[in-house]
């Protein structure tokens, strides 16, 4: 398929969303390999559409290695696309999946890079409100990417928060009791869902699950985590508090705190290259730590 005649995309798309496709393609006149991402098709709601635009219109704001460039937006056949860069690697849902519990230095490694991405999201007044790991990507050369700012919320006069009454944006297994009890969602929401992830990568499975949304709702609510080995468990417990007063002040603390819990970083075969872990690690932490300190512009 073309789309613009300039994006020739796979007709098979590499993943679906709430909103749409996500589709491996080329821009031909750059000759450079792109992620397409197609809205659903020609009478989606105005809400989707306002949701999609808003979200090119987010990632546009945020220039951070750690967030996939937006290179276009526009409209082809009815249908809005956004035209992104390509992201090489694997979701941290398929990590854990194929490695199980990751070494404590990686979980670190992963979140350390995912709390750089917040912080400068929470600068600019945007909270992602659907941190979860399908949507963090972590690259051959030892990079995390945080992707799809659909559900974001932009704490601008002009934008609506797009929740219909009764209905709650999210996945469950990733939500903060805030969002839960009164759909309200703040930075330390973002630092809640990224102590679930935190904790699943440490012990390999969701912090809570249950046979409906309202049963690990109320897990959230009501249950206290449960403790994880190692140096991180401070950190872990910190970020899952149920009360966000209870949580760290900021994305940027919580960057620090993980440092604690670096170490010499393990080979990962087939995910990272094997022989240069420690070399990559190093250079992303580096970058993240240049970008989380310089506070907003």
């Amino acid at each position: 398929m073309l789309i613009a005649d300039r994006y020739e995309i796979d007709d098979l798309p590499l993943g679906r969303g709430g909103m749409g496709t996500v589709h491996s393609g080329r821009d031909l006149r750059l000759d450079r390999r792109v992620a397409v991402k197609l809205l659903q098709l020609p009478g989606s709601d105005e809400e989707v559409q306002q949701r999609f635009a808003r979200e090119a219109r987010i990632v546009a704001k945020l220039e951070h290695p750690g967030v996939p460039v937006l290179y276009d937006f526009g409209t082809y056949d009815q249908r809005l696309f956004q035209v992104m860069q390509f992201v090489d690697g694997v979701t941290i849902a398929d990590l854990v999946d194929e490695f199980g519990p990751l070494p404590e230095p990686w979980a670190a490694n992963i979140a350390a890079q995912t709390a750089a991405v917040l912080a400068e999201a929470h600068d600019r007044g945007i909270c992602h409100r659907d941190l979860k790991p399908t949507n963090l990507m972590l690259c051959p050369d030892g990079a995390v990417k945080v992707l799809d700012f659909g559900l974001a919320l932009l704490r601008e006069s002009d934008v609506a928060p797009f929740s219909r009454a009764g209905q709650i944006l999210g996945t469950p297994s990733y939500m903060a009791p805030e969002q839960i009890q009164r759909g309200v969602a703040e930075p330390r929401s973002d630092l809640y869902a990224l102590g679930c992830v935190l904790h699943e990568m440490l012990t390999g499975e969701q912090l809570f699950t249950g046979p409906t949304a309202y049963a690990v709702f109320e897990r959230h609510v009501r249950e206290a985590p449960r403790p994880v080995a190692g140096r991180l468990n401070e950190v872990v417990q910190r970020l899952l508090a149920k009360e966000p007063e209870g949580r760290p002040g900021s994305a940027r603390e919580v960057f620090g705190a993980l440092q604690g819990g670096l170490g010499e970083v393990p080979p990962l075969p087939g995910f990272v290259g094997d022989g240069s872990a420690a070399t990559m690690y190093a250079n992303v932490q580096r970058r993240c730590g240049v970008v989380v300190g310089r506070g907003r512009d």
